[in-house]
């Protein structure tokens, strides 16, 4: 994606020493990673990852503490302990990182580094969701605590210049580490620190503006760091990867809804009149199939949880007049995500968004598996397609929250950065 005209400060993507795990202190450079804090879920997924290495980075990512604070000193703690101890040691030189993940044929790399802050007027890094306050002030207390930005948020820009040949010429070189996590994502790393290619980076990216693919919170948070400083400081970059998506195109899924309070047959019946509601065929992958596509024609969505599969597609389009606000573009008001939680959760279901009463699940597995365990229903979407969430972005318009998930996302713990290492 560039601008419409020049800009000379557009994506300023500068080198950093890099926190790394040192491989003769643990166990597994497989075993210390995560998926990203908002991937994790609770509360499974968290003792698997701690008790796959003590030195998990999820033990940064996501203390776990009933007193926030104490949280947050824990991390801290436990990253300043593992430095000591020699878990964790910063590359001699600053560079940029070149990340690559191989998950069966899809094959994506990028470039990691410590990314310029701009604000928003200025249109250098595009948001396409809306954020919560709660993610950003426990983030931000997170960081303030830590004096790091542990994990890097993916930005995705579309180049294909000079950029884009170092990268896949450096891929032909010997990584700094290689090695495939348990869910068979093959990831590599190796660093960037010669002063000619730098700058070569530099040139290319200089003029161009970015999509933030996942990370949202994480951006407002480095913002509001950034905000709290007196003058220019460590905090006025982030820690990010860049995907050119010209050469290496993201995925695109959806994100799911679980609502462990409402039983599946009472979402049923309240749905009936406004939308068409039909049983399909299991298992999951068949289900999933025919939500594709009712999709391709209107706003569709899949309810599961009690061992049934229903599909809710052809909503009223006087219900959705009604329920949908007319202050948004009319792509805008066509996205499932508007359309569920205007009509469905607000309007139908009146299901308030705080986390006791919806959960956000990144697979329909796991969706499902959630809403069978605690009786509620999974709401299954379909994902919006890329062009759509560019052409928003473009015009400033942010999609309802946990809309879209780009991926794959950059695992937590390959490389990290200390804000005390300059």
């Amino acid at each position: 994606m560039t601008t419409s005209g020049p800009a000379p400060d557009g994506l300023r993507l500068a080198p950093f020493r890099g926190l790394r795990y040192v491989p003769e202190s643990v166990g597994s450079l497989a075993a210390v990673t995560s998926p990203p804090y908002d991937v994790v879920v609770r509360p499974d997924g968290q003792r698997h990852l701690e008790t796959a290495d003590p030195h998990n980075v999820v033990r940064l990512i996501l203390p776990h503490n009933a007193d926030p604070t104490s949280r947050h000193r824990q991390a801290a703690t436990a990253l300043e302990l593992w430095q000591r101890e020699g878990v964790l040691a910063a590359d001699p030189e600053p560079g940029l990182y070149l990340y690559e993940q191989r998950d069966g044929d899809h094959l994506q790399r990028g470039l990691i580094g410590v990314l310029r802050l701009t604000p928003p007027a200025e249109r250098i890094v595009l948001p396409h969701e809306d954020v919560m306050p709660g993610p950003v002030a426990d983030r931000a207390a997170l960081m303030r605590a830590t004096g790091a930005n542990l994990e890097p948020l993916l930005l995705a820009y579309q180049g294909g210049g000079p950029a884009a040949e170092i990268v896949d010429r450096t891929a032909g070189t010997e990584p700094l580490l290689a090695t495939t996590t348990e869910d068979g994502i093959r990831h590599k790393l190796w660093s960037i620190t010669d002063p000619e290619t730098l700058a070569a980076i530099d040139a290319d990216l200089s003029p161009r503006q970015a999509l933030i693919a996942d990370g949202h919170h994480r951006w407002a948070t480095y913002l509001q760091l950034q905000a709290e400083q007196s003058g220019p400081s460590p905090w006025d970059r982030g820690l990010v990867l860049l995907v050119d998506t010209a050469h290496y195109p993201l995925r695109v899924r959806a994100i799911h809804r679980v609502l462990p309070r409402l039983p599946v047959a009472d979402a049923v019946e309240a749905a009936r009149g406004v939308f068409r509601v039909r049983d399909v065929d299991g298992p999951l992958p068949v289900a999933l199939d025919a939500l594709g596509r009712a999709a391709a024609e209107g706003n569709a969505f899949l309810l599961a949880g009690d061992g049934r599969f229903r599909l809710l597609d052809r909503p009223d389009p006087a219900h959705l007049d009604r329920s949908v606000p007319h202050d948004q573009p009319r792509e805008w008001r066509e996205l499932d995500a508007a359309v569920l939680h205007s009509l469905l959760l607000d309007g139908i279901w009146r299901v308030p968004d705080v986390p006791e009463h919806i959960s956000y699940l990144h697979t329909s597995e796991s969706a499902v598996e959630q809403a069978e365990r605690h009786g509620g229903t999974a709401v299954l979407m379909h994902p919006v397609d890329e062009a759509v969430v560019r052409r928003l972005a473009r015009q400033g318009v942010t999609m309802p929250r946990k809309s879209t998930s780009f991926g794959p996302k950059p695992a937590s713990g390959l490389v990290m950065r200390s804000l005390a290492l300059g």
